[in-house]
């Protein structure tokens, strides 16, 4: 199949996809065609979406391909959808990157380094589909070991995990909003931060899926 054949094919499967589609699962779909070829195919979209200055673009989000909105568009969603951004408390983006970046983690890891109990905080991420349990630790008592899933990159805008920037990089939230969640443990007072995604979108995992400040990505 030709360039120009291929290329609204490719369109049509990624935007078919409930969640971000890995180029290894488009081959599959695809059997048969040359995978020089519909690199090629898919990197010249992505090109033209991103030139063209429609609504949305194809990115590269938690391991594979999603047709995404635009940042600079992200009041308008929120009025269409009327819903505000998921606010997750600062007890709840202290925990996240504690898992983020020290993963495979048990929970009295987590509990070391705030210095509180964080139980239902990662409950309240597990809920969310940040957070999943990825297995246990050959320790006496067997704990659980968190991880962050493939929402946790696609809410964040990530590619991967070696996308996280590095800890010198990471600024503490500023006290911003009140409200959002009730407190999840001592330390989470009211202050919020927001975490903002697709505004439709459900779980997905991912091994151990943040988005700009006003971005709301979208399936088309």
């Amino acid at each position: 199949m030709d360039k120009d054949s291929l290329k609204p094919l490719i369109e049509t499967i990624v935007f078919a996809a409930d969640h971000p589609i890995s180029f290894e699962r488009l081959m599959n779909v695809l059997e048969g065609e040359q995978r020089e070829e519909v690199r090629a195919a898919l990197n010249e979209i992505i090109n033209e979406y991103a030139s063209s200055g429609r609504g949305f673009v194809i990115e590269e989000v938690a391991g594979g391909y999603q047709f995404r909105t635009r940042p600079e568009f992200a009041p308008w969603l929120k009025r269409l959808f009327k819903i505000g951004f998921q606010k997750l408390t600062r007890a709840s983006m202290e925990t996240l990157a504690i898992v983020a970046y020290k993963q495979p983690v048990t929970r009295v890891e987590v509990e070391e380094i705030r210095g509180v109990d964080s139980g239902g905080v990662l409950k309240t991420l597990m809920d969310r589909q940040f957070v999943k349990i990825l297995g246990r630790k050959e320790v006496p008592g067997r704990p659980a070991v968190y991880g962050t899933t493939k929402e946790f990159l696609e809410v964040f805008d990530l590619k991967d995990l070696s996308c996280l920037p590095t800890l010198k990089e990471v600024m503490m939230p500023k006290e911003e909003d009140i409200g959002g969640e009730t407190a999840e443990d001592n330390s989470a007072g009211g202050d919020s931060v927001q975490a903002q995604g697709r505004g439709n979108d459900s779980g997905g995992e991912g091994h151990g899926q943040p988005q700009g400040s006003d971005e709301v990505g979208g399936q088309g």
